[in-house]
């Protein structure tokens, strides 16, 4: 059994697929990546059919990116000869008394030269009569937003970067790792694995990897959900029909899905959930958030609606300040660390070439600099949390 590697991963999620996939482009069977469950399971943050992907966002550092997330899916798709974007428009809304979250979008979009367009409700009616809005709602449509195959994307990375050469070990968990002078040890139930270099894309478990290295970084883990509908109207909610949409109506924007991977609609609330760990979430879904959610879509979008065809949860891990993580461990240079703060997985592949490439390269081509450690929501034990709910640490 082959125990030395250039470069292993830990955590085969989005991010974890990815990097292994993107060094396995470059390093063949040198490269290995360490799952603790087996490949497609359910207890992180990447599963499920559908994602939203956009160009859209309200912060530069990620408008810099987003075009990028789009080339990089592309290369995937071309290599599995798969479709994992699914192109619907995109419609992000809000209230008079939320226009400020959409003028934030609108003016970094314009920083970024990134085209879209600005109307009103009665605009959004006549586009798409499904949504049921005032004239007054402010509505930002974006014509290349979509959806990213989630589940469909994960096990792409995977087989590609197997075909590649890479090795794949799952249902083997990370018991501690041991750097050293010529690179990292990595002990697990399968087994010792050695490599030059090591990515670390665990998620909620991102610290109980760290443990072992004597570092932690303040993370809130919460669990979140989503639910599908099985909607009677089918058609007028097909990915031709109907754009995935965001919606900023109250203290936490909602956001859906057209029909896609059942036969049947899907939304949730943005950060809604509970702080949990790994060892407390559960997979009962809040009924609480449900019924928030029922009664949000039935004043916007009522023929969304329809029987419950279930509700699944999913965790999000997040620094105080929600942005990404993505730099080397402080004093451990080959120990690289990416933590995609809930809302990566339309970054996803993209992600895991820029890990690739500092992996390999020192340096990556795309700009990163605002998602380094050294910043005062990770070294700062009394920063402010921007998420609004109570903190939880694992």
């Amino acid at each position: 059994m082959k125990t030395d590697y250039d470069v292993i991963v830990i955590g085969l999620g989005g991010i974890g697929s990815g990097a292994l996939y993107w060094l396995a482009r470059r390093l063949g069977s040198n490269a290995l990546g360490i799952e603790q469950f087996e490949l497609g399971h359910v207890n992180g943050g990447s599963q499920d059919h559908s994602r939203i992907i956009r160009l859209m966002y309200d912060d530069p550092r990620y408008t810099a990116l987003t075009p990028h997330t789009y080339d990089a899916w592309s290369v995937v798709e071309g290599e599995a000869d798969l479709q994992l974007v699914v192109q619907t428009g995109g419609v992000t809304f809000a209230e008079p008394s939320h226009a400020a979250d959409v003028a934030r979008y609108a003016q970094a979009m314009d920083a970024a030269g990134l085209p879209y367009e600005w109307f009103a409700g009665d605009e959004l009616r006549r586009r798409f009569p499904q949504f049921q809005v005032d004239d007054q709602v402010q509505v930002l449509f974006e014509p290349k937003a979509g959806l990213v195959d989630a589940a469909k994307a994960n096990a792409a990375h995977v087989a590609l970067a197997r075909g590649y050469g890479a090795a794949v070990r799952d249902r083997c968990p990370v018991q501690a790792i041991h750097p050293g002078d010529d690179g990292v040890t990595v002990q697990t139930e399968c087994g010792r694995f050695h490599a030059r270099r090591l990515v670390i894309a665990s998620g909620a478990w991102t610290n109980h990897v760290l443990a072992s290295l004597d570092l932690h970084i303040p993370l809130t883990v919460t669990q979140e959900q989503v639910t599908y509908y099985a909607t009677p109207y089918l058609k007028a909610f097909s990915p031709r029909r109907f754009p995935i949409f965001i919606g900023y109506t109250a203290d936490k924007p909602v956001y859906g899905f057209p029909v896609y991977g059942e036969a049947a609609t899907k939304a949730g609330i943005d950060l809604a959930g509970r702080p949990v760990t790994p060892a407390t979430r559960v997979f009962d879904p809040n009924t609480v958030n449900e019924a928030k959610l029922d009664a949000w879509l039935a004043h916007y979008i009522p023929r969304f609606l329809g029987p419950k065809l279930y509700t699944k949860t999913c965790l999000y891990t997040m620094p105080p300040d929600r942005d990404f993580l993505i730099d080397r461990a402080p004093g451990h240079p080959n120990v690289l660390v990416a933590v995609g703060a809930g809302h990566a997985f339309k970054f996803a592949s993209l992600l895991g070439q820029i890990l690739s490439q500092l992996a390999l390269d020192g340096a990556s081509q795309y700009p990163i600099d605002g998602f380094g450690w050294q910043r005062p929501a990770v070294m700062e034990p009394g920063f402010e949390s921007l998420l609004g709910i109570g903190k939880i640490e694992d």
